[in-house]
């Protein structure tokens, strides 16, 4: 096992609790930045797993052990109990997860900007209960020492919050584009491990099919073939938005429009006309600086339109 090397805790989130995971043989860890497609990969790998088209309540079959909220004793006695395959989330960069010989690990990742459009989204559709629960987490961890800070509706204001720099990057929001740099970075340099899969958003929306195929191929996963058509219709964006009460029967205490708001749009490139063009340039600029070429084209673009991760340079 790697040990992790760093610890992340936010409002949100708290890398420490994985120290209480026991891994089983089998287990799977989705591992995102918030809003490249972790539910979706959830919704593919319980496909998988159940092979039976179903709209099973994700967050309790699939639960999220670095959020802070619920208490880690609980959380761990729940996934102890799972006789299925279990498949767990995460919102954390490799180098903060323990990574386990025995654990297959898949990080999902999305174009920076298209990720910051959802996120904003999801940010500001924050119950007052909700954001009062953050505001307490905060206040209680003596790292951050703070309320949540509010988020400005429009997203070009949003966008100068989410991309300041420096140490104090992450007062500024929960997950703002430093770790969102970071955990690309962490995942693409593991990307060579035999139990790491990176795939790409666009490559979900492209081809479906071809990818739901190569994530079962990597869990060791196989499918009659009459079972596909059922399982690739539950997997499209399309059925969770229309099951999303089913697969989120919790959203409504966290998002004004419960599982809509959730399950927003599920399109690209909508940054275009909401932020500027000093803004594009700006990101564009900053991920230059952060990402190495490889990872930057892989990024924006993904495995079909450029290369296999692994075969692109640093």
């Amino acid at each position: 096992m790697r040990e992790p090397e760093i610890v992340v805790r936010s409002w949100t989130t708290d890398s420490r609790r994985w120290a209480h995971y026991v891994p089983r043989q089998g287990d799977a860890v989705i591992a995102t930045y918030p809003k490249c497609g972790t539910t979706w990969m959830q919704q593919i790998v319980s496909q998988l797993v159940f092979q039976d088209g179903a709209a099973r309540p994700i967050q309790s079959i699939s639960p999220w052990i670095d959020q802070r909220f619920a208490p880690i004793d609980k959380v761990m006695e729940e996934i102890g109990a799972q006789d299925h395959r279990r498949f767990l989330k995460s919102h954390l960069p490799s180098d903060a997860l323990p990574l386990h010989e025995g654990v297959k690990y898949i990080h999902v990742s999305r174009g920076g900007l298209d990720a910051f459009m959802s996120w904003h989204n999801h940010q500001s559709g924050y119950v007052e209960t909700a954001l009062q629960m953050m505001d307490w987490a905060g206040m209680q961890d003596e790292t951050i020492a703070r309320p949540l800070p509010r988020v400005a509706k429009e997203p070009h204001a949003f966008f100068q919050t989410w991309m300041q720099e420096g140490p104090d990057a992450r007062f500024a929001d929960d997950m703002p584009a430093t770790f969102y740099f970071h955990t690309a970075r962490s995942w693409w340099a593991d990307r060579h491990r035999p139990n790491v899969l990176l795939v790409h958003y666009n490559d979900l929306k492209a081809d479906l099919e071809g990818e739901m195929k190569r994530i079962a191929s990597f869990l060791s996963i196989a499918v009659e073939e009459p079972l596909w058509d059922s399982m690739l219709r539950a997997a499209s964006f399309d059925f969770m938005r229309e099951n999303g009460a089913s697969l989120l029967p919790r959203a409504a205490m966290a998002w004004d429009k419960g599982h809509e708001r959730f399950f927003n749009l599920g399109t690209n490139q909508r940054w275009r006309t909401a932020l500027t063009s000093d803004d594009i340039a700006r990101y564009e600029a900053r991920a230059a600086q952060e990402l190495s070429p490889g990872l930057a084209r892989w990024l924006e673009h993904g495995r079909l339109a450029t290369a296999d991760p692994r075969e692109l340079p640093a």
